[in-house]
């Protein structure tokens, strides 16, 4: 039997963004993941930091988490960010009050905008399409998520915690209203016993709470996202219009990724993948940017949004999570363990920070919280980041032609 103060299950950004949180505020901490860090979600976004431009004119809460915490990350995470600016991008068939609801919102929540006549559009984009309109300049960026993983993994190991990796969780045993122990198959193959037990598995997170006796209903969606040749693109490009397909265009360096669809699952982890999605999403990204249309593909890859039903239901439809959800589960019966659920790649340090406060009020630990003020290990130094996306095999589609780990590093 092992023990940890907290153990933490799931690997992705929450995951180890929860585990450094607690680790810098002195809590012992274990954190397992059932393959590398960030092989979830995580690793299988589109790559983008958001402004919050995106969320303004119908999720204004959301909008500004995601203003405040994209200064932080730019602040703290270095080479695991590339500050381009963004661009939402109105065509001749897009409707101009929305661009105008949006510049508006945007203006009340506090995101900086800058309106762009075609002419200007063109000069920072000179292959965007022909029917540009106009565009909204707006402070979006574009994120390694590989790099982001294994520097806050790095950090919480400096600091004490243990980090496990391909480390299946198989049981948890709960009695008199406590997680007693989680019994971890893999590279621990034992069980441990820890004080508290946090959920971060994401999509995963109702089959987790299911081994608890627990109810924590997913909605999870999935989305294509493919990566094709296409040097040179500045800005980040968003369509102006309702979340739609094919909406937006990532640079990463010689390439560009686009993204994305969104159709339910049952199982996040065997799902459809339908060629449509792919034709679909490199249509409507064309009709952005027309060369795409015939650009080679690097590669395709899907990856599953952690929505949480109850609010996925309240909404309907195709809609944008309004934010995370930590559930408190000593509301269900079970005094040592939460889970937490939806929000964006993003806020994931201040979903960490709001789950790390949770735990250390019912251990009764005073620290505060530190992560928004120091700067991530190796932030500085793409080598040593990459050094690190290797050491936790944290090596994720997203950005897999911008990271280049060391050939012989191995991980736990």
């Amino acid at each position: 039997m092992r023990t940890a103060t907290v153990l933490v299950i799931g690997g992705g950004a929450t995951g180890v963004g929860i585990a450094r949180d607690l680790a810098l505020r002195g809590v012992d901490v274990t954190l397992v993941e059932r393959d590398g860090l960030g092989s979830g979600t995580s690793g299988r976004s589109h790559g983008l930091l958001h402004s919050g431009a995106r969320y303004a004119e119908s999720d204004q809460v959301g909008a500004e988490e995601c203003i405040v915490e994209s200064r932080i990350l730019k602040d703290i995470a270095g080479e695991c960010i590339r500050d381009t600016g963004g661009l939402f991008v109105q065509l001749a068939g897009d409707d101009p009050e929305y661009f105008e609801r949006k510049r508006d919102a945007c203006e009340d929540v506090g995101i900086p905008t800058e309106t762009l006549d075609a002419e200007a559009v063109r000069e920072r984009v000179p292959e965007i399409a022909s029917d540009v309109e106009r565009a909204m300049e707006v402070p979006d960026a574009v994120i390694y998520p590989s790099r982001l993983v294994a520097a806050n993994a790095a950090d919480a190991r400096d600091h004490g915690a243990t980090i496990h990796t391909h480390a299946p969780v198989e049981d948890v045993t709960v009695e008199d209203g406590q997680v007693q122990h989680v019994t971890v198959g893999g590279s621990v193959d034992d069980r441990i016993e820890a004080e508290y037990v946090v959920n971060a598995t994401g999509a995963w997170a109702e089959q987790l709470a299911e081994m608890a006796g627990l109810d924590v209903g997913m909605k999870p969606t999935r989305g294509v996202m493919l990566s094709v040749e296409y040097d040179g693109l500045g800005p980040v490009l968003n369509r102006a219009r309702d979340p739609d397909d094919g909406d937006i265009v990532v640079p990463h360096e010689g390439e560009v990724v686009l993204g994305t669809t969104s159709v339910e699952v049952e199982n996040p982890d065997e799902y459809p993948q339908a060629d449509w999605e792919v034709e679909r999403t490199v249509e409507e990204c064309a009709a952005m940017l027309p060369p795409v249309a015939d650009a080679p593909t690097v590669r395709t890859w899907w990856g599953v949004r952690p929505l949480y039903a109850p609010d996925e239901d309240e909404r309907g439809g195709r809609g944008i999570s309004r934010g995370f959800f930590r559930l408190d589960h000593a509301e269900d019966g079970i005094e040592n363990a939460v889970s937490v659920v939806g929000g964006k790649l993003t806020t994931y340090r201040q979903m960490a920070e709001s789950t790390a406060d949770l735990v250390c009020d019912r251990l009764g630990v005073e620290a505060e919280s530190v992560t928004a003020d120091r700067r991530l290990p190796g932030a500085d130094d793409p080598d040593r980041l990459d050094a690190f996306v290797a050491e936790f095999d944290a090596q994720g589609e997203t950005d897999a032609g911008v990271v280049s780990p060391p050939a012989n590093s191995g991980s736990d």
